[in-house]
């Protein structure tokens, strides 16, 4: 097999510039000595150079062509090839339960779900580099009060460090991308604990970045009722984006204490 065809409804976006993707491969170095995992190889422009690192590795891929190219063009990764699909994928059996970096270059069309998985298993994914949609990553790093700050960025930046580390161009790719890349590089930040309900802190969150450009009163209706006492705070007049992580996580507490 000489090439493997990219696959719209699978997202891929096939990079085809080898220096982009050596700088991709050298971001695991920042979390040395613990295995990689790389989502999507695809034809392996990236799994290339992390083989050279000479780190415990393993590649994850649901397409049908790939998997027989990088069986044929990697013969090292031997049994390192899982013909599965990432989001459904039992993260704690990929190596037997120790810690890992995620990295890749990243199907477009589920590189949110991604980070979510990601943040779901924290405690093993202690490092997350790789290339995405540079609007994605934008929200990932943006910081409060700004217009790309969202849900993405609390929930992540709750338990990472982000970095938005370059971004890229779409002609280095087959086929192009309507949109510019951008790689990024996320590092726990070493919280055990948010230090409230972490449930009601997403639903918290999620809720009230649907009314985004409302005050946070309008989203909060829905969880404290619409005539709780609560909602005259003056918290609930700002907007959702006008609010840090650490205002989310004492907002928690107190919706908390008011629910019980």
């Amino acid at each position: 097999m000489n090439s493997v065809k990219p696959k719209k409804f699978l997202g891929q976006h096939f990079l085809t510039d080898l220096k982009v993707a050596s700088d991709i491969a050298d971001t695991v170095d920042a979390c040395p000595g613990i295995p990689v995992l790389e989502v999507g190889p695809g034809m392996g422009v990236l799994t290339q150079y992390i083989l050279k690192k000479e780190r415990e590795f393993k590649v994850v891929e649901i397409d049908f062509e790939s998997v027989p190219y990088l069986q044929e063009h990697f013969p090292e990764l031997g049994d390192n090839i899982i013909e599965a699909d990432f989001l459904k994928m039992d993260l704690t059996k990929v190596f037997d339960g120790r810690p890992f970096v995620l990295t890749g270059n990243y199907p477009y069309n589920i590189s949110s779900q991604i980070f979510f998985k990601m943040v779901e298993h924290k405690d093993i994914i202690p490092c997350c580099t790789g290339m995405i949609q540079k609007e994605v990553a934008e929200r990932m790093a943006a910081a409060p009060c700004s217009k790309t700050y969202g849900v993405l960025s609390v929930l992540i930046q709750a338990w990472y460090d982000v970095e938005y580390l370059f971004t890229v161009h779409e002609n280095v790719f087959n086929p192009p991308p309507k949109v510019k890349s951008a790689v990024i590089r996320l590092t726990r930040n070493g919280k055990e604990s948010l230090g409230c309900d972490e449930k009601l802190f997403r639903r918290i969150v999620k809720t009230v970045f649907t009314m985004r450009r409302k005050m946070m009163r309008n989203g909060m209706k829905q969880i404290l009722g619409k005539d709780h006492p609560m909602l005259s705070d003056e918290i609930f007049t700002k907007r959702p984006e006008q609010l840090s992580v650490q205002d989310y996580i004492d907002l928690t507490n107190r919706v908390e204490q008011a629910l019980s």
